[in-house]
């Protein structure tokens, strides 16, 4: 197959350090669709695991991205948030956004059934939440959220946020988004979940969802908990060794700790509902403008390897970072 080289992508070429690089594209076929990048997102929590090396042996294969190339720990193309323009491809989605499970790329060649087109009313900046969206639906229907509940999120990180207001828009329901920032106060209000710091939590909840990736936050989401409750672990903590206090009221209230992951899709739902199908509804999800309250920041792919570093090194106020594609390699 006859290669060019008018891309450029992210690589993790060690743990800790990331480079641009151009890319070979393979010639498309016909049913091919050939993308120019928009905007991609990066998905912190995951990709800073993957950035720093710490995804477990045992995990490389369950790990791989739809589109991953390279292999872990280093050196590796990872990510699967990623949205463009069909520049070619079959006539029904030429010159149409679309959302796709790849890394960070300035453009890229893809089968024309891996792309989802982005619904009127999305704008493309916004559509780069799909792939975190993804995942807080399947959180919640792992949790088997019911309408009426009480529900706390730990973590108010994406896909906290976004499983937060996921609950807060459920019949009844009333959900509190507990995390350390205050400052995430303002948002959790425009989702339509109240707020609350660890300290200030209230008990007694019907569901706890914990997404925050650290052992303290599991520790709190267990105290949340309400007699016979469901605390749903949505963190991924890759190598990381993470105490459980599994001592105290944890069997006297007979809690169950679960686990969640979007690569399955959730028990309940699994014999209707496709992989397809759950991104679908994700992003038809995604015309609500307070949405982009979860955007935090904005930089330019150039600078990847530089944001990249500092995102996972200490990630401030972040909640998703977007990145936007001006230029590319060759036109």
């Amino acid at each position: 197959m006859s290669v060019i080289t008018d891309a450029l992508a992210f690589w993790t070429v060690a743990p800790g350090r990331g480079e641009i690089r151009p890319e070979p594209l393979p010639r498309p076929s016909a049913s091919d669709a050939v993308v120019r990048a928009l905007f991609s997102g990066i998905s912190r929590g995951t990709e800073a695991l993957v950035f720093h090396g710490r995804v477990p042996v045992t995990e490389y294969q369950r790990m791989r991205a739809p589109f991953q190339a390279g292999v872990f720990p280093a050196p590796v193309k990872y990510g699967y948030a990623s949205v463009g323009i069909v520049e070619a491809g079959p006539t029904e989605i030429e010159g149409r956004t679309v959302f796709a499970l790849y890394p960070h790329q300035t453009r890229y060649v893809v089968p024309a059934t891996a792309l989802h087109v982005v619904p009127a009313g999305v704008p493309p900046r916004r559509a780069v939440l799909a792939a975190n969206l993804e995942t807080a639906i399947n959180g919640v229907w792992d949790a088997d959220v019911r309408v009426g509940d009480r529900v706390a999120v730990v973590g108010a990180g994406a896909v906290g946020c976004l499983a937060a207001w996921i609950v807060a828009h459920m019949t009844g329901c009333a959900v509190t988004l507990v995390d350390v920032n205050r400052g995430r106060a303002a948002i959790a209000s425009v989702l339509g979940a109240t707020f609350a710091t660890p300290d200030d939590a209230e008990g007694g909840a019907d569901v706890v969802l914990h997404t925050s990736g650290t052992a303290a936050g599991l520790d709190l989401a267990l105290r949340l908990a309400g007699d016979e409750a469901t605390v749903l672990e949505l963190s991924w903590h890759g190598d990381g060794q993470v105490p459980v206090r599994l001592g105290g009221a944890f069997h006297a209230q007979r809690l169950t700790l679960k686990s969640s992951q979007v690569g399955r899709v959730a028990t309940a739902q699994r014999a209707r509902w496709t992989h397809d199908r759950r991104l679908h509804f994700a992003l038809s999800l995604l015309t609500d403008p307070a949405l982009d309250a979860l955007i935090t920041g904005e930089s330019a792919f150039a600078d990847l390897p530089t944001v990249m570093r500092e995102l996972a090194d200490g990630p401030g106020d972040t909640i998703c970072h977007c990145v936007r594609y001006e230029t590319l390699l060759r036109s």
